[in-house]
């Protein structure tokens, strides 16, 4: 009944994808299959709980395993062969798992396993060859060994088909395959007692179903770990070694399932992520207008069957801002005013400036070269140097000990995000009055990061809020009735690109220094068509929202139906 009920719903499992918050170490998969691990979940839970497979009254019952193991253990005592464990406590009512099936029993683990502990080392003990050294972090994200040639005690050893736990910062069991090696401290070796009497790979099984919670009981706060007393204490069901057997068989098949779904799907997406990117970069790569018209038909035609994740609609507004600064998203206007005529604008404006002594005499850009432009303009349109569209000013480290001054609110580095200010933390520091006029901001200032994620930008747009910025942020004053919208756009572009980045600095921190800055060049269109453009981003970004908000309602209706299932198939 469970298992059809499984069956019957793979698919309403296998549209549970949802995106990770954090890649994480070891995983760059950005996506979760949220209803394909809840699978396995469900596979495990049903099978400790005796509800996978069918029981057989025929069945040898779990108590005579028991009996069983309990003198094998009292042999291996007498004979020396393990140490007397200290008596563990006997099993409370309160303790004793609910509803087991006819011939199972339970135990405390350490009734019929030897947990045995690996050994710690000092840094001149891990060399670079000799007996491989397993540590918590070989077992799941890291690729470095170490080795060593001391000689230890053989239960300090472990060889192919040794059942290991590790416990401490990344838990879970393991059947150990990869030849003989010394295991540390951080993990343990689980000898059974009678292997007659009690399946290696059931405990796995068994011990994998209730990881999860052995992690959240575990202590520490910077690193949680497990005591090989409490693990000792853990109760134990434990079916028939029939059913066992069984279970195993089952547990391993189901588990074969879900590997192929798994890879089905990943493949699906993968294969769904690609053709979203072929398609989208034929539009960018349309050398008319009339061969961008066809490919956008060719990709609207089939909209609702490509943009159908979250994913698939962030590269669709990626796409739309690199069309909006190659002149491909709104037609061009014969009648506007080329830019051109804008720069020499800025120009004249800059020199009278400079007559009146009201700004500084610049030091000129070097000329564009050829080779730094990679593809012809849309005609009214400019290859322009940054430094020649804004004024721009990065502000000096101001001293939060100074005491003279006004205390004022300012802005910092991670107040900018993309396309946005957070304004829910906002510090304040003392400014001179001198300061205030050379560090405060005005509407349509661009703010752009110099480190931390250098190139990310947002505009100040309140014309009453009185604010200032701090160092570390590059503030941009567009000349001439250039948008600061479109300047946004630009470094978004250009960001994402990675065009940007050839202007940073830093090996492991990267900055973007001011004269660096001043050099980056972008493609200026007449401000008339500025206007136009941004229009259309802010439309169809809006329209792209809407359907990212869609997809996210539908993505927690398959989470839910997966959860739904899976307590269905538990009751």
């Amino acid at each position: 009944m469970t298992e059809q009920l499984i069956v019957n719903h793979l698919s309403t499992l296998a549209l549970a994808v949802q995106n990770k918050s954090a890649s994480g170490r070891g995983s760059s998969k950005k996506i979760d299959l949220y209803g394909i691990k809840k699978l396995r979940e469900l596979i495990l839970e049903l099978a400790v709980r005796g509800k996978l497979v069918a029981q057989n009254p025929e069945d040898e019952p779990a108590s005579k395993l028991l009996e069983r193991i309990k003198v094998q253990k009292g042999k291996l005592i007498f004979e020396k062969k393990i140490k007397k464990p200290k008596k563990l406590p006997c099993i409370e009512a309160d303790e004793i798992p609910k509803q087991l099936p006819t011939g199972w029993g339970y135990v405390r683990l350490g009734d019929v396993i030897n947990v045995l502990n690996g050994r710690a080392y000092k840094k001149h003990e891990m060399l670079q060859e000799g007996t491989p050294l397993l540590r918590v972090g070989n077992l799941f994200t890291s690729n470095e060994w170490y080795y060593s040639d001391l000689e230890l005690e053989p239960e300090k050893y472990i060889d192919n088909g040794d059942l290991i736990y590790a416990w401490s910062a990344s838990f879970g069991p393991f059947i150990w395959n990869g030849g003989k090696a010394i295991y540390h401290y951080h993990i343990w070796k689980l000898d059974l007692f009678h292997e007659a009497s009690l399946s290696k790979h059931y405990l796995f099984n068994y011990l994998l179903a209730i990881t999860e919670s052995i992690k959240a009981s575990g202590s520490g706060i910077a690193m949680i770990h497990m005591t090989k007393d409490s693990m000792e204490k853990l109760i134990l069901s434990i079916p028939p070694l029939e059913e066992q057997h069984r279970i195993v068989t089952k547990v391993d098949e189901l588990m074969a399932l879900c590997d192929q779904i798994e890879q089905q799907t990943e493949a699906s997406l993968a294969a769904h992520t690609t053709l979203v990117e072929n398609l989208l970069t034929t539009l960018t790569n349309s050398t008319n207008a009339e061969e961008l018209k066809q490919n956008w038909q060719r990709i609207a035609s089939h909209f609702t069957t490509l943009f159908t994740t979250e994913a698939s609609i962030d590269q669709l507004k990626q796409t739309i801002l690199q069309l909006a600064v190659m002149g491909k998203l709104v037609p061009q206007d014969p009648n506007d005013e080329p830019a051109a005529k804008l720069l020499e604008r800025i120009a004249a404006e800059k020199a009278l400036l400079v007559k009146e002594g009201k700004i500084k005499k610049q030091k000129p850009l070097p000329p564009i070269a050829e080779d730094e432009r990679p593809f012809e303009l849309p005609d009214g349109w400019e290859w322009c140097q940054f430094g020649n569209a804004v004024s721009s000013r990065l502000v000096k480290m101001l001293d939060k000990a100074k005491n003279t001054g006004t205390l004022k609110k300012y802005l910092r580095n991670t107040n900018v995000q993309w396309q946005r200010l957070d304004l829910d933390d906002l510090k304040e520091m003392k400014f001179e009055a001198n300061e205030l006029e050379e560090f405060s901001l005005k509407f349509g200032d661009l703010l752009i990061c110099e480190g931390g994620e250098p190139g990310r930008c947002a505009i100040w747009q309140s014309h009453e809020q009185e604010i200032y910025f701090q160092k570390a942020l590059q503030r941009a004053r567009p000349w001439a009735g250039i948008l600061p919208k479109y300047l946004e756009i630009s470094l978004m572009v250009d960001t994402r690109n990675k065009r940007l980045a050839a202007l940073f600095t830093g090996a492991t921190i990267k900055h973007l220094p001011g004269d660096k800055l001043a050099k980056y060049l972008f493609f200026l269109p007449p401000v008339a068509e500025q206007h136009r453009i941004v229009t259309k981003v802010d439309q169809l970004m809006t329209l792209c929202n809407q359907i990212k908000t869609y997809l996210q309602h539908q993505q927690q209706t398959h989470l839910h139906l997966a959860d739904v299932l899976v307590e269905q198939a538990l009751t």
